[in-house]
């Protein structure tokens, strides 16, 4: 598949890029969990950044509602933020100190879930403020990434329980073992064909699990890639990045993966999402944010000139 990677670099030196999500106004979101910042890029590559009102918050993961509200994790400073497309930020500090919020949704109830990692819970926020948390069953299973599954239900990863996990919006709790050993599940998205996709960091693969639990595992080409977060694509795809490997990868909903360099050397690439045009756009830790563009392929372009021939 012939495509193209764009670089482009944070305003803030040694912002530290981590979590990347698509805007519903057309431009992609990104946290800066060294530079303490919200930074905002258009599709001519433009950076605008907003301070977050908390020193040193570790800003993680990030999404847009269906509101436009932005709703992002600070890591060290134990609280949920929320900003509006134009800068306004208010943050809710959680119950417990040192929780490490780190996965952030929007649910089917229109609420707000997030993990905390080292409290071991799965936390729910509302517009106004108001928080739930519902404890794991057990104590350090480290829960990382979240999302909304086809089922009405929320699917999370357990990094340091090799399970994967699925909550209820009544708090209802399942857990599903992952077949390898100690695999390290981090990112996860609802995939195009009806099943949650994760990716294992530890054992070099990328997960596939039904709704009603059925798990298949597939092999990254390369060595160590350290797969970290994935998204579903446009094209009945998956994408997700390597944070080893320097690259970003795709996998289709049957398992081939594609695998594309990141251009600068230790880009350590974090976060991932799909812009508007279908773009793939990611945050590479390095203090730029990478987008792939996926050009049409040389036997339809020769198409299009033979038409235009009148061939």
């Amino acid at each position: 598949m012939r495509h193209k990677i764009m670089e482009y670099v944070v305003n803030n030196q040694d912002s530290g890029p981590y979590g990347i999500t698509a805007g519903r106004d057309c431009v992609i979101w990104f946290t800066q969990q060294k530079g303490n910042q919200i930074g905002r890029i258009d599709a001519g590559g433009a950076i605008h950044s907003f301070p977050i009102p908390t020193a040193n918050a570790g800003a993680m993961s990030i999404i847009m509602d269906r509101t436009g509200n932005l709703w992002f994790t600070e890591y060290n400073a134990n609280k949920i933020g929320r900003m509006s497309m134009n800068g306004q930020f208010t943050e809710y500090e959680l119950s417990s100190e040192g929780s490490a919020p780190f996965g952030i949704t929007e649910g089917p109830d229109g609420g707000i879930w997030f993990t905390e990692m080292n409290n071991g819970r799965i936390g729910r926020i509302t517009a106004e403020g108001e928080i739930t948390e519902f404890d794991l069953p057990a104590p350090g299973t480290f829960p990382s990434f979240i999302t909304s599954g086809p089922d009405s239900a929320l699917w999370f990863t357990q990094n340091q329980n090799n399970t994967i996990g699925r909550i209820t919006i009544d708090g209802e709790i399942t857990e599903f073992p992952i077949p390898t050993p100690n695999s390290g599940p981090v990112g996860i998205t609802s995939g195009p064909d009806g099943a949650l996709w994760f990716v294992q960091i530890m054992c070099n693969r990328i997960g596939r699990i039904t709704i009603s639990g059925e798990i298949k595992e597939f092999e990254i080409p390369t060595p160590n890639a350290r797969p970290h977060a994935i998204v579903s694509g446009t094209n009945g795809d998956l994408w997700f990045t390597e944070w080893g490997g320097n690259k970003i990868g795709r996998i289709t909903i049957d398992g081939k993966i594609t695998e594309y360099p990141i251009p600068t050397k230790n880009a350590e690439p974090h976060g991932i999402t799909i812009g508007a045009d279908g773009d793939i756009w990611f945050a590479e830790e390095c203090n730029q944010i990478g987008r792939l563009i996926l050009l049409p392929s040389l036997e339809k372009k020769k198409t299009q000139i033979d038409l235009g021939r009148g061939e």
